[in-house]
């Protein structure tokens, strides 16, 4: 069915089977963090989803609503000492099941692993670039660009005994493990803020995914690109999703309309590893699948990943980089969620016990 019958069909629905006390009236309250990025992450959702629907937008469909999140006011912190990553998304949930928003979206990889109970993930879109990036204080680049232009390892744009402004565990377990003499101080609030600070010297280079330069228009500020061999990025890094109550029925038909598959499957297969890791933000795993064509041409299945094959990278760590085990699976995207499993299992088997115990019980 088009996404323009679709909604009209869930208009309709709508209407006329909502008990006139509890029925919903236009516009659908979109429920979004207040940061830069969250918002264009968020606006640029709701012009695909009026492109493929006018009448959405012709009605006048939508009402943005900024929360403000635990993640967003307690900046002086990482995360895992104030309640881990679902503080993103924590306030944001709690309006969507008390009915003052419709739906939310975010940056998938701020999702907790197991949303609340009566919510669901009803969409995902189009990954944007997934790697991560070095960001360089300006008396190092050019010397970076010699070392780049010249092959030269990445990370040896990094001087000796370096700072390193980091809120993320994974990365500084990644860059800890190649370069040990690396020293880290905690950096966190939006890309604006972290690279002013850096430009202040609070630090020599700092980290940002570059799926979120790519979006604010700022991809020129990365100095240093690393392939996700060399960084294994968080799982749903680059994915936007969108969670709506689990009982509207009509949003969801709505949403999966512009379901990108491809987004889907690998989303699928990277929470799948991270709920069998059980990580939180003080277990350093990483999780990066993504999708290569099958050889000889085979398809399995029918739809547009049928000639697709799914490769699943999945990393775990300790904080200071001394254990670090990175394995890889793969198999056909139907089986996205058995992969992730698999993975996952296999690399919580061959992990010291000591490296899951704060995720076990937060």
């Amino acid at each position: 069915m088009k996404l323009q019958q679709v909604a009209a069909e869930a208009m309709r629905r709508r209407a006329a089977a909502v008990p006139p006390s509890h029925r919903r009236t236009l516009p659908l309250r979109v429920g979004t963090r207040g940061s830069p990025l969250a918002l264009v992450q968020t606006r640029a959702f709701l012009t695909r989803l009026t492109r493929f629907c006018p009448v959405l937008r012709d009605m006048g469909a939508f009402q943005e609503h900024q929360i403000n999140t635990t993640g967003d006011q307690v900046l002086s912190r990482r995360l895992a000492e104030i309640g881990g990553k679902g503080l993103f998304a924590k306030e944001i949930h709690e309006a969507l099941l008390a009915g003052r928003i419709d739906f939310a979206v975010h940056s998938l990889k701020d999702l907790e692993t197991t949303l609340p109970e009566g919510l669901t993930l009803a969409c995902t879109l189009k990954r944007e670039d997934a790697r991560d990036v070095l960001l360089l204080h300006p008396s190092l680049r050019q010397a970076a660009r010699n070392i780049v232009a010249n092959g030269g390892d990445p990370l040896d744009v990094l001087p000796e005994n370096a700072t390193i402004g980091c809120a993320s565990v994974r990365r500084q377990a990644q860059l800890l493990h190649r370069r040990p003499d690396l020293r880290f101080c905690l950096l966190r609030g939006n890309v604006q803020t972290r690279l002013d600070k850096l430009a202040g010297g609070a630090c020599d280079a700092t980290m940002l995914a570059l799926a979120g330069l790519r979006r604010l228009g700022m991809e020129d500020r990365a100095d240093v690109v690393l392939d996700p061999a060399e960084m294994v990025p968080a799982s749903g890094q680059g994915i936007v999703g969108v969670t709506v109550r689990s009982s509207d029925i009509e949003l969801r038909e709505l949403l999966s309309a512009i379901e990108d598959p491809e987004a889907r499957a690998v989303a699928t297969a990277e929470r799948a590893l991270l709920a069998v890791l059980d990580g939180s933000c003080r277990t350093p795993i990483g999780g990066y699948a993504r999708l290569r064509p099958r050889e000889n041409n085979q398809k399995v299945g029918f739809g547009a990943l049928a000639g697709m094959e799914l490769v699943l990278t999945g990393l775990v760590a300790r904080e200071d980089g001394s254990f670090f085990l990175k394995r890889e699976i793969s198999g056909t995207p139907l089986d996205a969620q058995r992969l992730g499993e698999e993975l996952g299992a296999s690399l919580r088997k061959d992990s010291p016990d000591d490296i899951f115990v704060d995720s076990d019980n937060s």
